[in-house]
């Protein structure tokens, strides 16, 4: 019987999660280690090799730790959990000219669901995972806080995270850099590990290249939207584009034209298969409208509430005021924003405390 209780963490074989697990053995914690089998590679008919959190490499590596450390390690079949349901939205978002965020989905969704389910059968009482951030209680809630490594803090994913999950969940690594956190590895032997480098793709897409994948994806994709129009913020014609769905908001490079000084996506529209291009500023916004809110410090907040909201990974954020519009938060921006994606997540931040997020639905000058 451990003093502290038992505790399932996802090991993806990495050094993060790797960490994690020793660092709650060596805490007293009695730890399951848990690896997610949640993509097949080869079904994204992708061209290089597997990599990742799903490749045999990866579950291997996880599994040695565990044999290492004397505790128990189970690789968990997820894929029909995970489905269709991140893809599908994943498609279906670019279909619609937005810019989807399938790991916070993901993580929302599925990956923290899976783990409940199974820490209850092996009756653990938390999880833990090698995010970076920091958790914290006000007022018997529970919300998450920044890292002390500003470089790799990954508060702004976690947003989508209820009560029920925040509270039975541990992010041992919060308060510690990476350049700790690789220290540590390599002192209990693991060199090489401790060296390891990171991967920033996303799972069902290994090779990057979430255009190829689109296309392998919905049959006759390219066909249908190749030929769109791109135009000027006035409306005017000014070439001929690959297709909308292949294009993001603030992308400057590939673009395939040359237009004597730098042009980025500024909109798309789905309906005419429509690209609008224009200057850096016309990339500014004033507010926006967020859906699918998930709120975390405070069960409700009041219209009129300043917070500094990030629009996407390792933005440092603008001080905003919010306003409550039923099921949306309209965000009103008291700085200059730029290159506000529909799709993408929005968190708000008080100081380093998340107070919660959402999906953005729209933006506005």
């Amino acid at each position: 019987m451990s003093k502290n209780g038992k505790v399932l963490v996802a090991m993806s074989g990495g050094i993060d999660s790797t960490v994690t697990a020793m660092m709650l053995h060596e805490q007293g914690y009695e730890v399951i280690g848990i690896t997610m089998k949640t993509w097949d590679y080869a079904n994204s008919g992708g061209s290089t090799k597997e990599t990742g959190c799903c490749s045999l490499d990866s579950i291997n590596d996880a599994r040695k730790v565990a044999v290492d450390m004397g505790f128990h390690h189970f690789i968990f079949d997820i894929r029909e959990e995970f489905g269709d349901y991140v893809i599908d939205n994943f498609v279906d978002e670019y279909i619609a000219g937005r810019t989807p965020n399938p790991c916070v989905l993901c993580n929302t969704h599925i990956k923290w669901s899976a783990m409940i389910k199974r820490a209850d059968a092996l009756d653990c009482e938390f999880i833990a995972t090698g995010h970076y951030a920091i958790q914290k209680e006000l007022n018997g809630r529970k919300f998450v806080q920044k890292a002390v490594d500003s470089k790799k803090d990954q508060s702004y994913v976690l947003w989508g995270l209820n009560q029920e999950c925040l509270s039975r969940s541990m992010f041992p690594l919060g308060p510690y850099t990476k350049p700790q956190v690789r220290q540590m590895a390599y002192d209990w032997g693991y060199h090489e590990l401790s060296k390891k480098g990171e991967s920033y793709e996303i799972c069902f897409v290994p090779d990057n290249d979430y255009r190829g994948f689109l296309k392998r994806r919905v049959d006759g994709l390219e066909e249908r939207v190749d030929g769109g129009n791109f135009v000027n913020t006035a409306g005017e014609i000014i070439g001929q584009h690959r297709g909308y769905p292949f294009y993001t908001i603030g992308q400057r490079k590939g673009l395939g034209m040359a237009f004597g000084h730098p042009m980025y996506v500024t909109e798309i529209q789905p309906d005419t298969n429509t690209v609008v291009l224009g200057v850096e500023e016309d990339l500014i916004r004033n507010g926006m409208l967020v859906s699918k809110v998930n709120l975390m410090k405070y069960a409700e907040i009041p219209d009129g509430f300043e917070a500094v909201t990030a629009v996407r990974y390792q933005d440092n954020g603008a001080l905003s005021v919010l306003s409550n519009l039923g099921d949306q938060i309209n965000v009103e921006f008291l700085a200059n924003v730029k290159g506000v994606a529909p799709g993408q997540s929005a968190v708000f931040y008080e100081g380093d405390d998340v107070v919660g997020g959402g999906i953005i639905y729209g933006s506005f000058r």
